[in-house]
């Protein structure tokens, strides 16, 4: 460890600037010989703010974990006890012969169903761009605990993020003409439990989500992806993908290539809960708190969420060479917000 190396400054003047720089720094591979991850001071803006780019390797930690090594390293001391939302109480395991009764179900739900070519499969490149959207934690709760059958956060940010992506696709100059793709998501799934030691790495599954982008009605839209949810957690799909790939041994990796295929999944789409309460660094409150995860071949891609106190901060980060406008997707993830939330 060389400190010189992992805490840096970096310098920024406006929030364009901010974007180019967090780019860079997300186009740049960790350095494998040193402990994978970085700090970067960023600025000071023209209005005095700065911002505190952190790097961290996913095979070091998953969106739990790094929640955790912020708290444990960047963060302030404070009184509020790490979010126990993503982590799961300690249950004893599933009968064999019950787990591979739902398994069909489940293989059913999240392989073997593979969609049109998305938008996102595309060879990428090093080069990275940016994106960000900022939405009120409590009115998404409130929109989730409207509906006649109740939705989740994360249901809601996931309806949030397709009505962007319709209305952004929509406009795409070779999407005229055409209908809209079926765009599946893959949403990542914390597998841990409580009392697990907080150093123990990567510990997530997922799950695929139809986006339901041919909807044109937003409710609805929210409605049909949380039935969907809704039925992925109550048989457990995630837990038993997870133990499917364990128990294949180096087949696994096989049965992974398959579900990683751009036709089965086209965007990966992660929700991490964050500080429940304003959080300090060096005496500064940080105001704004956003996650931006690597895209990757063929999913060209990747949104991420995260929340903090009262807002969810979304990013969204593409290969630029694949994906042009970002910044218009974060837009038009703010319009449909404002469709399922209208003030």
């Amino acid at each position: 460890m060389d400190l010189d190396h992992h805490v840096r400054r970096r310098s920024a003047g406006t929030p364009e600037d901010l974007r180019r720089v967090v780019g860079e720094l997300m186009s740049q591979h960790l350095d494998r010989s040193r402990p994978l991850w970085t700090v970067d001071l960023v600025g000071p803006l023209h209005d005095g703010r700065h911002a505190v780019a952190v790097r961290l390797h996913h095979a070091m930690a998953d969106g739990i974990g790094g929640v955790r090594f912020l708290d444990a390293v960047l963060f302030d001391p404070h009184d509020v006890p790490v979010h126990p939302v993503g982590v799961r109480a300690a249950a004893p395991p599933i009968p064999r012969w019950l787990e591979w009764e739902r398994m069909p179900g489940a293989l059913a739900r999240e392989l073997g169903r593979p969609g049109a070519r998305s938008p996102f499969d595309r060879p990428i490149t090093r080069e990275r761009a940016l994106a960000f959207a900022d939405l009120p934690l409590d009115a998404l709760r409130a929109v989730g605990a409207a509906r006649p059958e109740h939705a989740t956060v994360n249901d809601v940010l996931l309806a949030v993020v397709a009505g962007g992506l319709r209305r952004w696709i929509s406009g795409l100059p070779q999407a005229r003409g055409h209908a809209l793709p079926r765009l599946r998501a893959q949403i990542p799934v914390s597998l841990r439990v409580a009392g697990e030691d907080a150093g123990a790495g990567n510990r997530d599954s997922f799950l695929n989500v139809d986006l339901l982008l041919q909807e044109s009605d937003d409710l609805r839209r929210l409605d049909g992806i949380s039935a969907q949810t809704r039925v992925r957690k109550l048989d457990h799909d995630a837990a038993l993908m997870d133990d499917l790939f364990r128990a294949l041994g180096r087949a696994g990796s096989l049965a992974r290539a398959v579900a990683d295929n751009p036709r089965e999944f086209g965007v990966a789409i992660s929700n991490v809960p964050g500080p429940r309460t304003a959080v300090v660094v060096s005496g500064r409150r940080v105001e704004r708190l956003y996650t931006s995860s690597e895209p990757a071949a063929h999913h060209a891609l990747r949104i991420s969420a995260i929340s903090s106190a009262d807002r969810m901060g979304v990013g969204f980060c593409v290969d630029p060479t694949a994906v042009a406008d970002v910044t218009g997707l974060a837009d038009a993830t703010h319009d449909a917000f404002e469709a399922l939330a209208p003030t």
